[in-house]
């Protein structure tokens, strides 16, 4: 099992490239890897109930779904407003799951 961390920043209105993305984390988790897939910029709206079918599908499936609290903010998306599951995660906790060893990262 490998751990990855996958980063999105396009969003859902950047359509189906996200989508696609998203996909791919799906995928990961269906073949037993270990996937966090961290939502930054407008990625984060992907977070929102409805706004993203791979996303929903990502946690039903048991990824760990990180959402930038700095651009959640900025984009006045509390907490309580994500998808259930999902949490507020900082660049420091980024920074230090890069520095795992082992892990494959993607940023898109």
């Amino acid at each position: 099992m490998t751990d990855h961390l996958l980063v999105e920043s396009g969003g859902p209105e950047s359509g189906a490239p996200c989508e696609r993305f998203v996909g791919d984390a799906v995928r990961l988790l269906q073949d037993g890897h270990h996937v966090v897939l961290f939502l930054v910029e407008n990625g984060v709206t992907a977070a929102l109930p409805g706004a993203s079918h791979g996303v929903a599908a990502f946690l039903r499936g048991g990824g760990e779904l990180w959402v930038d609290g700095f651009s959640a903010a900025q984009r006045a998306l509390p907490a309580e407003d994500l998808l259930p599951g999902s949490r507020l995660a900082g660049m420091d906790e980024v920074a230090g799951r890069l520095l795992a060893p082992g892990l494959r990262a993607v940023w898109h």
